[in-house]
């Protein structure tokens, strides 16, 4: 599982006063709840762009003051003008305590709908799941290879081991649709006396035989 490292300082003023210094600084606020105490601390705002910006799920190893502390993230703020961060949750992993977080969704093969000349829809690209820490995973594998056409695969149908997903089951994510040129296929198939696209090939080079040489 991918994990990075933020080195910060335990913060030991709060307030309006406190918060702008930092930001200044070009720092973030930023707080470690969820084990035996709180913990809030500033970083520089770089050290945060891998984990803000990534659709990864990650570990972040917090080091402050010494110690060092195994995390997710859990909340962001962002200014409402300038969109810069201004602040950061982490929740600290206690091996027998469970967390929620969110896991992408690997989708793994090809469906057979696609082989049949439909195309992949994905409705969603992460579940929500609840877990100990030592279950938690980069992604959550999802076999599509037999997925028809016209056919939905829901959360209901994802099996995973140690993990409870929280998401409704009975929400889709992902099916396989017809293309326009599939449509376009199958009605004119389903008009009495029109040949099926295949049959209409076929045709063309008899057609041609019974033709007449030119002299």
């Amino acid at each position: 599982m991918k994990t990075i490292t933020i080195e910060g300082q335990i913060r030991t003023e709060f307030g309006k006063t406190a918060t702008r210094q930092l930001r200044s600084e070009e720092k973030v606020p930023a707080v470690i709840y969820g084990g035996a105490k709180e913990i809030n601390f500033a970083a520089p705002a770089v050290a945060f762009k891998h984990v803000v910006y990534t659709p990864d799920f990650l570990i972040i190893e917090v080091k402050v003051d010494g110690k060092a502390y195994k995390c997710v993230l859990k909340d962001l703020q962002f200014d409402k003008v300038s969109d810069k961060l201004i602040h950061i949750d982490f929740l600290e992993l206690v091996a027998d305590k469970k967390v929620v977080v969110t896991l992408p969704i690997k989708f793994v093969g090809t469906p057979a709908g696609v082989k049949a000349g439909g195309k992949l829809v994905t409705k969603i690209k992460s579940l929500k799941v609840k877990a100990l820490p030592k279950d938690l995973r980069e992604n959550i594998e999802l076999d599509i290879n037999n997925l028809e056409l016209n056919e939905n695969i829901r959360v209901q149908d994802v099996k995973v081991v140690n993990m409870e997903i929280m998401n409704s089951p009975r929400i889709p994510i992902a099916s396989v649709t017809m293309t326009r040129q599939l449509k376009q296929e199958e009605a004119a198939v389903a008009k009495p006396g029109t040949p099926a696209p295949a049959a209409k090939a076929a045709a063309a080079p008899a057609a041609a035989a019974k033709a007449p040489a030119k002299k």
